[in-house]
């Protein structure tokens, strides 16, 4: 008891989350008899794992596009299509930014890149400045249930270390995310084509010559989805695969072919996404030996056997289980609370029924929410450092996104067909 009240004490003063997570493990298992080599086993276990490649890779060339100029073109191709319709410019905000965050993995990025592009064009076009405001900043986490997300990858790759009964495949997640994340970009845009009502928020007339001329300007980076996702669902390419093709054909586009970004320049952009990989793979590394311990202690199916006597109903469950995620989501980022909470709360999903390919949407969903909450909403300090606006003002601009993101997590929630129709039976 004094042991773990000094780890949360030093968690609190702001120790690193992966030095709290190895201490917890190693007091763990000193307290069990257990050679505390199995710790440095669980690493090079994780560090065997053929997935793992994909993590690095996807997210280099995440970083690559974000240095390019791929966001103009993204803006400008998704703009030509759809700015047309009521609510065009913010739909189109919407779909590039989902777009964008799914391949960089990263909602921060997605605000700095496109942001810049998409705020000033929105206030342009005479849309009110709060929902601008509330739009970019929450426009930045959408995304994270598309393929090829790091936080997918992630989820299948710390279920995958728990030997459960129903696999968790990573192809799975991503055909589980699609319908989900459609619906969130779906209602967010009836919200922005409802608030463009009776404003004089401008639209442009569709034009097949611009249309014409956008596509071809984005003619390098419209295939990029369509041979990934083709190449893993069509069975050609395995994800660690399809991660070296992306990062491959991202850097031959642009740096051979367009040249927007220099060969000096590449290690800086190396540097900083392997930073971000880092972070997470020594968390990862450390709370997996974290996760052994808890199931060689049987702890969770011990704490199931304590919520399954207050719970009964899957309903119930599922109810405070939201509540529990969007709290979470207030107080880690999405990235630590994946690989802490994860381990935990599966085995205890499973025993209510719960899918858990549907638990991983229903635990992206959340904190997705999350990005955009106070006190550690990441978006909200992002955005009102880029935009120059206070927080508060930031936090009161994203509420209506807030309560519509929360229907759709509810919807998420409690119709697991939506989750579930596109994955493939085991």
């Amino acid at each position: 008891m004094a042991s773990a009240a000094l780890l949360l004490l030093l968690a609190l003063a702001g120790a690193p989350l992966f030095a709290v997570i190895a201490a917890s493990a190693l007091l763990g298992f000193q307290s069990e008899e257990v050679d505390l080599q199995v710790i440095a086993i669980e690493i090079y276990r994780l560090a065997e794992m053929p997935v793992l490649i994909a993590i690095p890779l996807f997210t280099f060339a995440g970083y690559v596009l974000g240095e390019s100029g791929a966001p103009a073109r993204l803006v400008r191709l998704t703009d030509a299509l759809l700015g047309w319709l009521r609510g065009g410019l913010a739909i189109v905000s919407l779909v590039a930014c989902a777009l964008f965050t799914a391949f960089t993995g990263a909602s921060g990025v997605t605000i700095v890149a496109l942001g810049a592009l998409l705020y000033p064009a929105l206030r342009q076009a005479r849309y009110r400045e709060r929902f601008t405001l509330g739009l970019v900043t929450t426009s930045g986490s959408l995304g994270l249930l598309f393929a090829p997300a790091l936080p997918l990858i992630l989820y299948g790759v710390v279920a995958q270390q728990m030997n459960l009964e129903q696999p968790v495949r990573i192809d799975d997640l991503f055909a589980a995310g699609l319908l989900p994340g459609l619906l969130m970009v779906a209602m967010l845009s009836g919200y922005s084509i409802w608030q463009s009502r009776g404003t004089r928020a401008s639209r442009a007339r569709f034009s097949w010559r611009e249309a014409a001329a956008a596509v071809r300007e984005g003619a390098w980076e419209i295939p990029l989805p369509i041979v990934v996702l083709g190449g893993i669902y069509s069975g050609a390419f395995a994800l660690s695969e399809a991660a070296a093709v992306t990062a491959l054909y991202v850097l031959v586009v642009e740096v051979v072919i367009r040249r927007e970004i220099p060969l000096r320049k590449l290690p800086e952009i190396m540097r900083e996404s392997m930073v971000l990989v880092g972070a997470i793979m020594i968390i990862l590394g450390v709370s997996l030996a974290s996760t052994n311990y808890l199931i060689d202690t049987e702890v969770p199916t011990r704490l199931f056997e304590v919520i399954r006597s207050q719970i009964d109903s899957k309903l119930t469950f599922l109810v405070l289980l939201n509540l529990f995620l969007l709290a979470l989501g207030m107080m880690l980022d999405i990235f630590s609370a994946l690989v802490i909470v994860v381990p935990v709360i599966l085995p205890i999903a499973i025993g209510y029924g719960i899918h858990p390919v549907h638990l991983g949407i229903i635990f992206l969903a959340n904190m997705q929410i999350g990005y955009i909450t106070p006190p550690v909403g990441m978006n909200l300090f992002i955005a009102s450092y880029r935009f120059e606006r206070p927080v508060l003002e930031v936090y009161r601009a994203t509420v209506p996104f807030f309560v519509i993101l929360l229907a759709a997590v509810l919807i998420i929630t409690y119709w697991p067909a939506l989750s579930l129709t596109l994955v493939s039976a085991p």
